[in-house]
C-alpha cells in the first residue's frame, strides 16, 4: 500500500504543477453545473433522478428476446447467402429498392453481432425513462458541458459511474499533459487506441513503444530499459477480436515496480465483468490501481457517449485541456437518463442468459487472420448457443482452451 501511495502521489504532483500554471495564466476551465427545468416547475425546486420509480424484473421477459432478434431484407439476406457481401455491384440497386418499400419480404434470424451486452436495448422501463426526460427537457441545454450543457442529469450519471468505479467521471477523452511522456501501448489495442497515441506522437508530445500483446515479460523489459521519468502504459481490458484478457494482476504489479501511470480501456468489461458491473479492474481487485479507466455507454449500458474514470485532481485537468470535451455538444438529456437508468437496472436485475454473425477481416484484424466475431449477449438462450455451436462445428474444429478440463468440454464449450 505504501508503494501504491508513492506511485499515485508521483502523478498528483505532475498534474498538481499543470494545474496550478493553468490557474496562473486563467486557462483553468471551471463547470458551471446547472439545474434542468420544466414547464409548470417552481423557482428554485429542483428535478431529481430519483432510481426508486423505476420499476424492475426477474428473469427473461418478452422484450428481451426481442433485442437478439433481427429481419434482413431478403434480397439483402439472399446477397450475403451468395457470398457477395463485400461486392458493390447489385448494392444501389438493392437500396433503391428497399427505400422504396418495394422489398417487403424478410428473413428473421437471431442477433450474435450486437454489442447489447445485457439486452437492455429493449427495457421498457429505460425507455420510458428516456421518454419521460424528452417529454420534460426537451433534448436539454445544447452546448458545451463548460458553457451550459452541465445538468444535474449529467451529474446523476457521473455520480453512478463514480461509484460503479471507485473514482470521479467525466465524459470525455483525456489529454496529455506535456513534456513527452513516454507511452507504451499493446500490440492489439483497439483502433481508437492506436490512432489516439500516433495523433499524439505526430504532434510531439509523446514517445510510444508498442510491446507484445499481452506479454508482461517484454513490457517489463521496456520500462527497465526506459529513462523517461514519466511513463503510460494503455491497454484494453478484453480484446474484442481476440476474446482474451489483459493479465490485470501483473498489470498491477508491474505499475507498483515502475511507477507507470496506467490507463485501462474497459470499453467491453464495464457492466458486464465484476460483481458490480465494474469491470475487469473489479473483477480482478485493482480498481486502485488503475489510473485513468475509459468506457463507454454504447455497448453494454445501451446508450451513446462515454466516460473517463480519474481522481479529482485528474478530472480537473482532463475539464481544462481535453479538447474533444469542451469543444463538444454534451450529451442530449434523454440519453443520459437512459443511461443512468440502465446503471440502476444493472446492479437491481439479474438476467439470465437462421444466426446473423459476421465476418471481420484487415484491416479490423492482422492480414490473414479473418474471423468471424461472434456476440454473446443476457438475451439469448443456452438453446440459441447450443444450435450456433453445432452449425459452426460443422466447419471448424474446436480447440480446447487449456484452462478448461477436457473432460467436461462438451458443457464448458457450450
Amino acid at each position: 500500500m505504501e508503494s501504491m501511495g508513492k506511485i499515485r502521489s508521483s502523478w498528483d504532483l505532475y498534474v498538481e504543477e499543470a494545474l496550478g500554471k493553468l490557474e496562473s495564466r486563467k486557462k483553468f476551465a471551471p463547470l458551471r453545473p446547472m439545474n434542468a427545468s420544466m414547464a409548470g416547475q417552481e423557482e428554485g425546486a429542483q428535478t431529481n433522478l430519483d432510481e426508486d420509480e423505476y420499476e424492475t424484473y426477474q428473469g427473461i421477459q418478452p422484450w428481451d428476446r426481442l433485442a437478439s432478434q433481427i429481419q434482413l431484407p431478403q434480397i439483402f439476406f439472399q446477397r450475403l447467402m451468395a457470398g457477395l457481401e463485400l461486392t458493390s455491384k447489385n448494392e444501389r440497386e438493392e437500396h433503391e429498392i428497399i427505400s422504396s418499400n418495394q422489398e417487403k419480404k424478410f428473413k428473421k434470424l437471431t442477433l450474435f453481432a450486437g454489442n447489447d451486452f445485457l439486452g437492455l436495448s429493449r427495457h421498457p422501463t429505460i425507455a420510458k425513462a428516456m421518454a419521460k426526460a424528452a417529454m420534460e427537457q426537451g433534448t436539454g441545454p445544447r452546448g458545451s458541458p463548460l458553457v451550459c450543457g452541465y445538468t444535474n442529469y449529467h451529474m446523476a450519471l457521473e455520480s453512478a459511474l463514480a461509484n460503479l468505479k471507485k473514482k470521479e467521471v467525466l465524459e470525455l477523452q483525456f489529454a496529455t499533459i506535456g513534456g513527452q511522456p513516454r507511452k507504451f501501448s499493446d500490440a492489439l489495442n483497439h483502433a481508437s487506441i492506436v490512432d489516439g497515441l500516433k495523433i499524439a506522437e505526430q504532434q510531439g508530445g509523446v514517445e510510444l513503444s508498442v510491446y507484445k500483446h499481452c506479454d508482461m515479460s517484454h513490457l517489463d523489459a521496456l520500462l527497465t530499459k526506459c529513462k523517461n521519468k514519466r511513463k503510460v502504459v494503455v491497454t484494453d481490458s478484453l480484446f474484442s477480436m481476440d476474446g482474451d484478457i489483459a493479465p490485470m494482476g501483473e498489470l498491477a504489479h508491474l505499475r507498483q515496480k515502475h511507477g507507470f501511470l496506467w490507463v485501462l480501456d474497459d470499453a467491453h468489461g464495464t457492466f458486464a465483468w465484476g460483481k458490480n458491473g465494474g469491470g475487469l479492474a473489479e473483477e480482478f481487485n485493482c480498481e486502485y490501481d488503475v489510473d485513468l479507466c475509459v468506457g463507454t455507454l454504447s455497448k453494454a449500458a445501451s446508450s451513446l457517449g462515454g466516460f473517463v474514470a480519474c481522481s479529482k485532481i485528474w478530472k480537473q485537468w482532463i475539464q481544462s485541456r481535453g479538447r474533444s470535451f469542451f469543444f463538444s455538444t454534451i450529451a442530449p438529456i434523454p440519453l443520459v437518463a437512459a443511461s443512468y437508468v440502465s446503471i440502476c437496472h444493472l446492479l437491481r436485475e439479474f438476467l439470465q442468459a437462421g444466426f446473423y454473425c459476421v465476418a471481420v477481416g484487415p484491416p479490423a484484424v492482422p492480414p490473414k487472420t479473418a474471423r468471424i466475431r461472434l456476440t454473446l449477449t443476457a438475451v439469448q438462450t443456452t438453446e440459441d448457443i447450443k444450435r450456433l455451436a453445432a452449425l459452426i462445428s460443422k466447419y471448424v474444429k474446436f480447440q480446447v482452451p487449456s484452462y478448461i478440463d477436457s473432460s467436461n468440454y462438451t458443457s464448458a464449450r457450450l
